[in-house]
């Protein structure tokens, strides 16, 4: 590594920390319907928004409808972007008359950017008209996003509220998730984009002559304002089928630095806003920390094996062996592997590189940062009460060991909330172990698999993992759109998103309802380096307890064989 990769990823997580404690004040206020800076501007927008909807602001759920309210708009996204991509062939906006998408093709797309997961087995520029961009996949990279920051809210008012039944209402907080939050930030966001080279046009396709004499059709499109939400909101879906290895995508080292910036800004000052809903920045800092330490250790371990010379070339010479295959020459290796770990630490998805031709190890930290439940920062708003699940685990497991009732912020927690807990330890394995056993036993399932050996394993696996953690990522060499995998990962989609959203919103709702209990000298303090550390090794046990065998079976085998 040289100077210059030290300072690009000093930059990287100095354009992340530095603003993040403000930007989580504003989402605090924004969703507490406080006034901020953009009120005067956008409080009549909202007032009209509920108005022309028949919603009374003042009105707050309990968590049942609040739940009932989140499914029917969820599902409504889904039905409409269904249909939409069926019938694309006859909706306006497809200057190159592309027709609609096969069924099972339709159903996992659908799937996919409604769960905020951005799985795509198509390339956007050969399957997809403009209309079906962005009225069908950018209206969803909204509204998912916006979808998982309101259950994020919900829990932060379960944990800070007591004895009520009030949680908010779903959609006042979509609303304001909405306009408030990702709205203005993707405009200027998009400008951006629009000034470092990426297109931003409904003109048809550009025909151009080759210097080799050959014609091509050069994609062109509305893509600025996808790119700007598919970063923002950890969506990840690229416009173009390369994703943000596409020049059209991300077209300079400058865009590479703030697309990187914007995969977890978001969800590194949402951490904060936990903060200032139980008026405690203490808790942040202690989350953050766990965040960061796992995001650096994972980075660490990918940028060393990433640098390691495959044994097969270490008879060439250096600039010859040097780890660039499957990589933009633009961005060099650091660029690209630190791209790898965010995306997949983050539930984005989105790639600047090949990662099937990522050393083992490096791969195996992609697969890891999604097996632990994508907590570290994760996706908008589902990445942090990921985090939050995982804190109240710790908390039980202290109170074990010290012999007393755990409790959390004065919460204590008892049989519901841990069944409750229970439930969303079981999501990963039944989307990754099981769905990924029953792919591989199937024969015509198992034949999308391009690789022999623990290498096509771990494509098989990453898939699931992807799917199951909604990342949206791919290993590569795994033929996905078939019918058997189509409906499959569509389904582990599902699981991956609800399986955990509807725990969460039972959970805050049993929290709210309890009292507070003053926390003494005697508490467990939950914002120390020993709770930092706790937390981390809780994490990394469950995920390692449960996904170590085929890990073994996938990366750790292939890396074994290499002979390093």
């Amino acid at each position: 590594m040289h100077s210059y990769d030290y300072l690009l990823v000093f930059a990287f997580l100095a354009l992340v920390l530095v603003p993040a404690p403000l930007l989580g004040r504003f989402y605090y206020r924004v969703m507490e319907g406080q006034r901020t800076l953009l009120t005067p501007l956008l409080g009549p927008v909202e007032r009209a928004c509920y108005r022309l909807s028949g919603v009374d602001a003042s009105v707050e759920q309990n968590w049942r409808t609040y739940t009932v309210a989140l499914l029917a708009f969820n599902l409504a996204g889904f039905v409409l972007l269904f249909a939409m991509l069926m019938f694309q062939g006859q909706l306006p906006l497809n200057p190159q008359q592309l027709p609609g998408l096969e069924w099972t093709l339709a159903f996992n797309t659908a799937v996919s950017f409604v769960t905020n997961t951005n799985w795509q087995a198509y390339s956007g520029e050969a399957s997809l008209s403009y209309f079906s961009q962005m009225i069908g996949l950018g209206v969803q990279n909204f509204v998912s996003a916006a979808t998982g920051l309101a259950v994020l809210v919900v829990l932060c008012r379960g944990i800070a509220r007591r004895s009520t039944q009030n949680l908010g209402n779903f959609w006042v907080d979509m609303t304001r998730a909405t306009l408030y939050g990702l709205l203005p930030l993707c405009l200027v966001f998009a400008l951006f984009l629009v000034w470092q080279g990426v297109p931003q046009t409904f003109a048809h396709y550009a025909d151009a002559l080759t210097l080799q004499g050959n014609a091509q059709s050069i994609p062109l499109g509305p893509a600025a304002s996808q790119i700007a939400i598919k970063q923002l909101g950890t969506n990840g879906g690229g416009f173009f089928g390369a994703n943000s290895a596409h020049p059209f995508e991300n077209p300079t080292g400058l865009s590479n630095l703030f697309e990187l910036v914007a995969i977890i800004l978001i969800p590194a000052a949402l951490v904060f806003t936990f903060g200032n809903y139980v008026k405690d920045l203490r808790q942040s800092r202690a989350i953050l920390a766990s965040m960061l330490g796992l995001l650096l250790i994972g980075g660490a371990v990918a940028l060393w094996a990433e640098y390691q010379p495959n044994p097969t070339l270490a008879n060439l010479p250096i600039e010859q062996s040097a780890p660039l295959e499957g990589k933009e020459t633009r961005f060099d290796t650091t660029a690209s592997v630190l791209w790898a770990v965010t995306t997949t630490a983050a539930s984005n998805g989105s790639v600047n590189a090949m990662h099937d031709s990522l050393n083992p190890l490096t791969g195996m930290v992609a697969l890891v940062n999604m097996m632990v439940g994508e907590v570290i920062f994760g996706g908008v708003g589902a990445g942090l009460y990921g985090m939050l699940l995982n804190v109240l685990i710790a908390v039980f497991l202290a109170g074990l060991m010290i012999g007393r009732t755990p409790e959390y912020l004065g919460k204590k927690l008892q049989a519901r909330e841990v069944q409750l807990l229970v439930i969303t330890l079981l999501v990963m394995p039944i989307g990754v172990l099981v769905f990924a056993a029953l792919a591989a036993s199937v024969p015509s399932a198992a034949a999308s698999v391009a690789q022999p050996g623990p290498h096509g394993f771990s494509e098989l696996l990453y898939a699931y993992t992807s799917a199951t953690a909604n990342n949206g990522s791919a290993l590569g060499g795994f033929s996905a759109n078939t019918p058997f995998h189509n409906l499959l990962l569509g389904l582990a989609m599902i699981i991956g998103r609800f399986g955990y959203i509807l725990p969460v919103l039972a959970l805050a709702g049993s929290l709210a309802a309890k009292k507070a209990s003053p926390q003494g000298l005697d508490s467990f303090p939950t914002h120390g380096p020993l709770f930092v550390t706790l937390l981390t090794v809780t994490i990394l046990l469950v995920g390692g307890l449960t996904f170590l065998p085929t890990l073994a079976l996938g990366p750790i085998a292939e890396h074994l064989s290499l002979g390093f």
